[in-house]
């Protein structure tokens, strides 16, 4: 079974790579290597332009017509902008990959640049490399751009595709380009690593997912925060014992697991009125909650006990002094659904003034609610 598939153009890329496989030997026989073909040789801008100026003067020879030197013509300028716009090199994945094999994903950072003198002009980012690890005709849109087409061959032998971007700019140009061959889903990020800025891009030509997920259920099913700063004498167990005493408080039911660092919780409508209640610190706050009370109040009135909220807290620790503290909601749909974010800003309100009083009255890092 094939794990994982390198290609590359150049010798000493194909040795280290040879080398690391070399340097791993459980996993040697996952990993294949492939020199890719370079019969195709890769012009710098300057050499195609000089290029196609041999060729005009040659045609013009030709035809024994007399010609006076007036600058390129209009279609010149445009067959010019065409072919540095082109990738002229080796095989990208169109002759890389094989008849009948399929990957989960690709990826490649691509030669960013037209010209090795482009890739120095800004010297605080500028990186070392060769100019075939570095420079290609028509810099990474170009390259980019053949991968597109490529994909656009190759379609479900790769789950997805993905190349890093060195320049903002071409995504929304790559993006276009991507529709425009059918692709069925893009999707970006941005990479931010000290002084340098780049940008991930992964497409896919697989069907989209059909099954259907409610946007309120999903959004209120999963809650978490980060605990940030914490003393050392403060640990996982002791934010966990603190959830628990948070809700035992109000009459929920509480089972802790300490081997798992969960916590399984059902609260009653009772037990949540009585939370958010004893927790409301300003009057905005008690609106809110007041009003979320009463649509739920009404909802449950014959229906108290099967509608209870039922839900697990687990306490992660992240690196020393980071604690993730997550919740699920076990039911797929309740009617008390609706308290289930109310009742988790405030245990998060409570354990944040308990475990990261320094840090919140220093920086207010602690203050921030992930979902």
């Amino acid at each position: 079974m094939l794990l994982q598939l390198f290609a590359d153009v150049t010798d000493v890329a194909i040795e280290w790579a040879n080398r690391n496989v070399k340097s791993n030997p459980h996993l040697s026989e996952l990993i294949e290597i492939r020199r890719v073909d370079t019969e195709t040789k890769i012009f710098d801008a300057e050499e195609l332009q000089n290029k196609q100026k041999d060729n005009i003067n040659s045609y013009v020879d030709s035809t024994n017509t007399v010609s006076v030197d007036m600058g390129p013509s209009p279609s010149f300028s445009l067959r010019s902008q065409s072919v540095k716009n082109s990738y002229h090199g080796p095989p990208v994945l169109v002759g890389v990959v094989k008849d009948g094999e399929s990957f989960d994903f690709c990826m490649c950072n691509p030669p960013f640049f037209v010209t090795m003198e482009e890739a120095g002009l800004n010297p605080k980012t500028s990186c070392g490399g060769t100019p075939e690890e570095m420079v290609c005709l028509g810099g990474e849109e170009a390259f980019i751009t053949r991968i597109i087409e490529d994909s656009a061959q190759l379609k479900h032998a790769f789950r997805w595709y993905t190349s890093m971007v060195g320049r903002k700019s071409n995504l929304n140009i790559l993006t276009s380009k991507l529709w425009n061959v059918g692709v069925t889903v893009v999707k970006t990020t941005e990479f931010v690593q000290g002084q340098t800025s780049r940008w991930g891009l992964a497409w896919s030509f697989m069907p989209p997912s059909k099954k259907m997920l409610f946007s309120h259920v999903t959004e209120k099913k999963n809650l978490s925060f980060m605990l940030e700063g914490l003393q050392r004498q403060h640990s996982a167990f002791h934010v966990l014992q603190s959830v628990e005493s948070f809700f035992c408080s109000s009459g929920a039911s509480c089972k802790l697991n300490a081997s798992t660092f969960n916590i399984d919780i059902t609260a009653s409508q009772n037990h949540c009125n009585t939370i958010l209640k004893s927790e409301t610190q300003n009057e905005n706050e008690a609106v809110q909650c007041k009003n979320e009370l009463e649509i739920s109040s009404t909802s449950n009135d014959n229906n108290c006990q099967s509608d209870d909220l039922q839900f697990r807290i687990s306490v992660f620790q992240q690196i020393p002094g980071t604690l993730l503290v997550r919740s699920t909601l076990h039911q797929k749909e309740s009617s008390s659904s609706g308290l289930f974010s109310l009742i988790f800003k405030q245990l998060e309100k409570v354990l944040k003034n308990k475990f990261c009083t320094e840090r919140v009255s220093a920086d207010g890092s602690c203050s921030n609610l992930r979902r």
